[in-house]
């Protein structure tokens, strides 16, 4: 059995692929196939999920993560394309003032945004933050030293990629309009045929929320940062998954959802996560990049 599902359209002009993949529900939406071709494709966006989840989870025993996160002090050389995202990593811990941070993740072994845990005791985080600091990180690609106990985490900015990668690498093959959506982050390469955008529905606990517009992609990337699928609700307030990698705590403030409008995925995730973490000064933030948004408080 196929991993993926193929769906056509009532009209017949598209076919809808499904898959999971990243711990989502992903999509990809390609105009004027055929039934071989859409099998063909599939392989494709299927292959390209599962490859990014693989190279770069921190859940994968064997990939660079793993090696990086056990390394215990020593020195990594890393590939390329992980050169790349680290350096994009950096990128947005210099941009964010020190607000995003690769080395986060090990935070998790405290917070638990299942909606039903509690807070973390002050204590337990703070006995966290000497192992989260990237300017601890010695990076000159292509080698990495943490020093020992430190870890990386690329969810941050992965499923982002994953969108980006797996549309260049349809766009290469399908003369057609494509659109990628992997649990919500998603680009298109062009409009539909008959020049219709993609309509895309702001999303709230999955749903559009009421009275919100859609937005409609003609091309370029849309993704959302917020806190309607993991958070932790305590005394009446929701605290979201997002951390201000500064004080191991979520921003006081933040918007319920960000969603943002860019040229690439990749662009549009790092600006919502951004604008998260400038906690009640989102808007304003968005506004000094220039950026399409949509906030949800």
């Amino acid at each position: 059995m196929k991993p993926w599902a193929v769906q056509a359209t009532p009209e017949g002009d598209a076919v809808c692929i499904r898959f999971s993949a990243m711990a989502s529900p992903c999509e990809v939406w390609i105009e004027h196939v055929s039934e071989p071709q859409a099998a063909h494709f599939a392989a494709i966006a299927w292959g390209e999920a599962q490859r990014v989840e693989h190279t770069w989870s921190r859940y994968r025993e064997g990939n660079v993560v793993h090696r990086i996160n056990t390394a215990n002090g020593v020195a990594v050389d890393v590939d390329d394309e992980t050169a790349r995202l680290l350096d994009f990593g950096a990128l947005l811990h210099q941009e964010s003032q020190g607000r995003f941070d690769l080395t986060a993740g090990v935070l998790r072994r405290v917070w638990r945004f299942d909606g039903r845990s509690p807070l973390p005791k002050p204590a337990d985080v703070a006995g966290l933050m000497d192992l989260v600091g990237w300017h601890r990180a010695l990076w000159r690609a292509p080698t990495l030293r943490l020093p020992a106990g430190m870890e990386i985490d690329l969810g941050g900015i992965g499923k982002e990629y994953a969108v980006d990668r797996t549309l260049a690498l349809l766009q290469a093959e399908a003369p057609a309009a494509v659109l990628v959506n992997f649990g919500g982050d998603l680009a298109a390469n062009q409009p539909r045929t008959d020049g219709r955008a993609w309509r895309v529905g702001i999303g709230n606990d999955g749903q559009p929320a009421p009275g919100t517009p859609l937005i409609r992609l003609t091309k370029g990337g849309i993704a959302t940062s917020g806190d309607a699928h993991r958070c932790i609700v305590s005394n009446g307030i929701r605290y979201g998954h997002v951390l201000d990698a500064r004080t191991g705590w979520p921003v006081p403030g933040a918007p319920h959802t960000v969603t943002v409008a860019a040229a690439t995925c990749s662009q549009a995730g790092a600006l919502s996560t951004l604008a998260m973490l400038q906690g009640s000064a989102a808007e304003t933030y968005l506004d000094q990049q220039c950026a399409d948004y949509h906030v949800i408080r």
